[in-house]
Formats: C-alpha cells, sequence, structure tokens
C-alpha cells in the first residue's frame, strides 16, 4: 500500500529535480546551494554530474558531463562551500578592487562575489590569451568551467609532477602573468598548486583572488606571485631568474 505524503512534507520542486538528476545524498549542501547548481542544469551547462575531483576548505570541485549549450564533452563545476568563514581573510582581495565597493562583510555576500569575480577573471584572462580554463556559467557558489585534461580526467598540477622542459613552462607561466598584468590583473597566490600541464603547457587556475591594477596592493601581490613562482623553480629544477628582472618583464 503507498504511503501518503501530507501535502505540508511534499518535496520542494528545485530540490527534487536535483535529486532526480544526481542522486546525491540529502545534507550534502543547503537547500539555496541546491537551487544554484539546478541552474547550470536548466541553461543547458550541465547533464549530469558524475563524481568529486578535489574536496577543499574554500570549495569542492566535480566533473561533469556537458549539456547542450557546451560543445565539449566534461565541464567542472566548482561549488564554493557557503559556511567557510576562512573567506573573511580573503576580503583584502575584494574590498580593495574598484570594481567590487561597497561588497557587505557577511560570508555568503563575499563568497557571491567571490564566484562572480573568478568568473569574470576568467573572461578577461580567456580574452587575453592567458591559458586559463573557459568560464562558461556562474550562479551564486557555483561556477562552471572547461576542464584542463584529457577524457574526463583532470590535467595535473605542477607540483604533482616532474616536467621535461621547466625552462620553456616557467617562461610561459612569465608570458601569461605579463598577459595578464596588460589585461589589468594580477593573480595575486599563483604558486606551482595553481598551475595545470597539459602537453606540456601551463594553465593557470584559481583566479578567483585576482585583482585589478586600482587595487592599493597589486604590485605586492605581483611581487609576491613572481617570488613563488622563481622560487619553486629554482628549489626544484635549479633555475635562476632575478626577480626584479622579471617584474620589470611582466610590467613592461
Amino acid at each position: 500500500m503507498a504511503r501518503r505524503v501530507s501535502r505540508r512534507k511534499m518535496p520542494d520542486r528545485d530540490d527534487f529535480r536535483v535529486k532526480e538528476r544526481w542522486k546525491i545524498e540529502e545534507g550534502v549542501f543547503d537547500r539555496k546551494t541546491m537551487m544554484n547548481i539546478e541552474k547550470v542544469f536548466t541553461h543547458g551547462i550541465v547533464s549530469e554530474i558524475t563524481h568529486i575531483i578535489s574536496r577543499g576548505k574554500e570549495a569542492d570541485v566535480y566533473l561533469a558531463k556537458a549539456g547542450d549549450k557546451v560543445v565539449d564533452e566534461y565541464v567542472v563545476l566548482k561549488i564554493f562551500n557557503q559556511e567557510n568563514t576562512s573567506f573573511r581573510k580573503r576580503v583584502e582581495y575584494v574590498k580593495g578592487d574598484p570594481r567590487f565597493d561597497g561588497v557587505k562583510a557577511d560570508i555568503r555576500s563575499i563568497i557571491k562575489i567571490w564566484c562572480r569575480k573568478e568568473y569574470g577573471n576568467l573572461k578577461i584572462a580567456k580574452e587575453a590569451q592567458v591559458s586559463v580554463p573557459e568560464p562558461y556559467y556562474f550562479n551564486g557558489n557555483v561556477l562552471a568551467m572547461q576542464l584542463i585534461g584529457d577524457d574526463g580526467k583532470p590535467a595535473p598540477i605542477l607540483r604533482d609532477i616532474g616536467i621535461d622542459n621547466p625552462e620553456e613552462v616557467l617562461d610561459e607561466v612569465i608570458e601569461n602573468m605579463k598577459r595578464l598584468y596588460q589585461a589589468g590583473l594580477v593573480h595575486g597566490d599563483i604558486s606551482e598548486y595553481n598551475i595545470l600541464i597539459k602537453d606540456g603547457i601551463p594553465f593557470i587556475i584559481d583566479i578567483g583572488q585576482g585583482v585589478s591594477l586600482g587595487h592599493p596592493k597589486a604590485n605586492e601581490f605581483l611581487e609576491r606571485d613572481v617570488k613563488n613562482i622563481l622560487y619553486y623553480f629554482r628549489k626544484r629544477y635549479g633555475i635562476d631568474k632575478e626577480l626584479q628582472n622579471i617584474i620589470l618583464k611582466i610590467k613592461d
């Protein structure tokens, strides 16, 4: 005998559709996040979410099959954790940026701005021919973008592999930083942990903290980025380049 469900306890329509399309365990995401995820389905960006790629303090990253609005076979979904209070430490990357004056200080507002900011930064970088994932769509705390990898498998990060052409890769990373700077942005947190290597080519990811050149700490962030990447290549591959020369090259 079928059990009758009271009208008061009927599942929310958006929640139900998401759970039907992707059999996620109840309680993994809050209702608002599930509604944001639903938008990537209704906009034809994603047809199915397959599995988690990585889990982080600030965001979880999922692999999804592309919808009819995306040419590629796969899409990456980056879903920011709306309960993560560590985003308060990231406020300096938002409030000092002239593009985001007047942002509220509560966590959900910061994360919403962060997601929109990463999408916008990726658009700017892509138009400047910087090697970054193609951004497809964002809504709330959900960002959809291109998978950098093959056959549904993400490319490895620079930190995790040895490369045969380290000097060429370093030069390409510096060139990407130069193109980004010429487009009016500084990455702000570049390192061997947010560079993917595909077919020997470095792709820069995690660009949400990127700031415009109008940010009061833009030059400080640029110098820190260059220091980080030069230190890594010097320590692992013995490549020695002078800090100020590289900064001048990027700004030239």
